[in-house]
């Protein structure tokens, strides 16, 4: 355990927020020092349902929370359309700020977003995990061998979860004033970040929707999407996602080069906490009978 720990606090008491207060507390450097929401009963229930230590700070609004000054660094798993206002606020008072997924609505919310946070000094993280985990690390250091993968030719990238029919109805990643990314910003945002985390950040020269892929609910929020990102710079790369609250649970990445590929099923959560595989195939070519291939394929693990 670290003597200075990192004083961590949660505004909003969202599902997502019960894996981050374990993850927190998890960690050897830092400790979540208080929990806020707009309901001070909420965040009292929220605290006792999830074993959180009695020593912990409670508050019944966001404002109080931000005005603690023992806390450094923020989290922030609330609705999108809330972004703005909150991260802003955030880093106005001097706070670190990890901020859930989808980061904003737009680019000229982003922008504010970091502006504010680059004019006060402080730092700033979007929540997605996988990034951050030590089997990316290793994935990433075999991905830009040149003698392993080659050059990227396609990349296949799944994120799909079978919603209930209540969902559909309740949900704040239906509604227009609260997510109105829909699936996109939720689960796309995965296949999006695969596949420029892929091509080394990137940017695509044409992004474009399968008219047939796309569903949406009567206010016009995305529910289901298909889409291609097609790259046409020094070496060409065609990428393909999908995402979906109508499917059942993937998380598929498949990479393939010029001389090898990469492939896991899991990328965003893995299957198991305390380890992680994916399988890289490099040369892959068959045998001459074509019964099989010339070379095992390899298991790679981080954890």
């Amino acid at each position: 355990m670290a003597e200075n720990l990192v004083n961590f606090g949660i505004l909003g008491c969202a599902k997502i927020a019960i894996k981050l207060a374990r993850a927190i507390n998890l960690a050897p450097n830092s400790i979540l020092y208080a929990i806020a929401s707009r309901s001070l009963e909420k965040a009292k229930q929220f605290a006792i349902q999830n074993g959180l230590p009695e020593t912990i700070k409670i508050y019944g609004s966001y404002e109080e929370l931000l005005d603690d000054p023992s806390i450094e660094v923020v989290y922030l798993p609330l609705p999108t359309s809330l972004h703005v206002q909150w991260t802003v606020l955030a880093a106005q008072k001097k706070k670190h700020v990890l901020l859930e997924k989808p980061v904003a609505l737009d680019v000229g919310d982003l922008d504010k977003i970091l502006e504010a946070c680059v004019s006060n000094g402080v730092q700033f993280l979007d929540g997605s995990m996988w990034l951050h985990h030590p089997r990316t690390m290793r994935m990433k250091e075999l991905l830009f061998d040149s003698n392993l993968v080659g050059h990227v030719d396609f990349i296949h990238s799944t994120s799909t979860a079978k919603m209930p029919p209540e969902f559909f109805e309740n949900n704040i990643r239906v509604k227009q004033d609260m997510d109105a990314l829909g699936v996109l910003g939720d689960l796309g945002w995965y296949c999006v970040g695969a596949v420029l985390w892929a091509k080394n950040y990137e940017i695509p020269n044409v992004v474009s929707a399968l008219p047939a892929g796309v569903t949406r609910n009567s206010a016009g929020i995305v529910l289901s999407c298909t889409a291609c990102l097609n790259y046409d710079q020094d070496h060409k790369t065609v990428a393909v996602i999908h995402c979906s609250f109508f499917s059942y649970t993937s998380m598929d990445l498949s990479i393939t080069g010029t001389k090898g590929s990469l492939h896991l099923k899991d990328f965003v959560i893995p299957y198991q906490e305390g380890s992680a595989f994916f399988d890289l195939a490099s040369p892959a070519t068959f045998m001459d009978d074509q019964t099989g291939w010339n070379a095992e394929t390899e298991k790679g693990c981080g954890g």
